[in-house]
């Protein structure tokens, strides 16, 4: 159905795909306008609608396009055979924050996909859901090594602070890629300033 979308040249579809992500994301599918996508993708809005057929069936292929890009680039790329809570959050963050210098709006679109109350989509979506679940992150973090931490600690709270004071970080990146217009970060600081932050939390939890 989207052959003409996924055969255009990959600047071209990435320049489509993160308009879409942005307007889809910061209004919801009933208010987004097609009229703000193609003018932010530089196309007009028949030339769009020659690549993606109607705004339901454009935004039900984000959303299927989306957890490809995430489970190729992201999921996939995790090693669960590391078991420390640092060196595994470093691993999430870091691609978090690639996939995110790419596609910007990405997680934000996922997260308005999966609670839309729009009539338009949401049946649609019901069956799509169950490839975002909750019990996704039990997957990624339910066997952390916990010996490491001081004995005085609340295992579970200190874990969640951890994940708090983390996911803050890749949110504060994530701003920086939505309000900035440089194309290219440094990666390679960014990894050195989270792994600064890392080896904190580390003095603070670990004995």
């Amino acid at each position: 159905m989207f052959s003409k979308f996924l055969s255009l040249e990959p600047e071209r579809r990435i320049v489509i795909l993160n308009a879409a992500l942005k307007e889809f994301a910061k209004k919801g599918f009933d208010d987004a306008s097609t009229n703000v996508i193609a003018k932010e993708s530089g196309i007009s809005k028949p030339l769009m609608f020659h690549y993606v057929n109607s705004k339901k069936d454009f935004f039900l292929f984000l959303y299927d396009y989306c957890l490809d890009i995430l489970g190729r680039e992201y999921f996939d790329r995790i090693d669960l055979s590391e078991k420390d809570i640092f060196e595994r959050l470093r691993q999430t963050c870091l691609l978090k924050i690639q996939v995110m210098q790419k596609y910007p709006w990405i997680f934000d679109f996922i997260r308005v996909a999966v609670f839309t109350d729009s009539e338009v989509v949401k049946d649609d979506l019901v069956k799509r859901r169950k490839m975002v679940e909750a019990s996704s992150f039990e997957r990624f973090y339910g066997d952390i090594d916990t010996s490491r931490f001081r004995s005085e600690l609340d295992m579970e709270k200190a874990k969640q602070l951890i994940f708090w004071a983390v996911g803050g970080y890749a949110d504060q990146i994530l701003e920086q890629f939505k309000s900035s217009d440089i194309l290219e970060f440094d990666f390679e600081k960014i990894r050195t300033e989270f792994d600064g932050y890392l080896n904190e939390l580390r003095k603070t939890y670990y004995k």
